[in-house]
């Protein structure tokens, strides 16, 4: 697992009037693309559905989806939902858009590359 903080484009691909450019952790150790209320309010992202959620600290609680937004990053995009956070949040790549974008995290220079054997675009694996 690793971390790096990495500048984001969000897009809502609905409203492309509506981006945002944002520095977000970079964390392999989450799962998906977490945003602070007021960025997905900023988005105009809409409310999709409810999940359960378990945090580090093993505290679980409800929280919200809203999509769908556009992500760029590292010269990569794709389509994703977003789950909620409270406003003042840090805003969090995980391991599912890495894999989307066919990203990783370089442990040595603690930096965001593309992945090695596909380094000109995203390789999507089918087995």
């Amino acid at each position: 697992m690793g971390k790096v903080i990495e500048k984001i484009k969000l897009t809502n691909i609905f409203d492309p009037s509506k981006f945002v450019e944002i520095d977000a952790v970079i964390d392999s150790g989450a799962t998906m693309l977490a945003l602070p209320q007021d960025v997905v309010d900023k988005l105009a992202l809409q409310k999709d559905r409810e999940v359960r959620v378990r945090y580090v600290n093993n505290h679980s609680e409800g929280k919200s989806i809203y999509g769908v937004a556009k992500l760029e990053l590292a010269g990569r995009r794709g389509n994703f939902d977003v789950l909620a956070e409270p406003i003042g949040a840090t805003p969090l790549v995980g391991q599912v858009v890495l894999e989307l974008l066919d990203l990783l995290i370089d442990a040595k220079s603690k930096k965001l590359i593309p992945n090695p054997i596909s380094p000109e675009m995203p390789m999507m694996e089918i087995l």
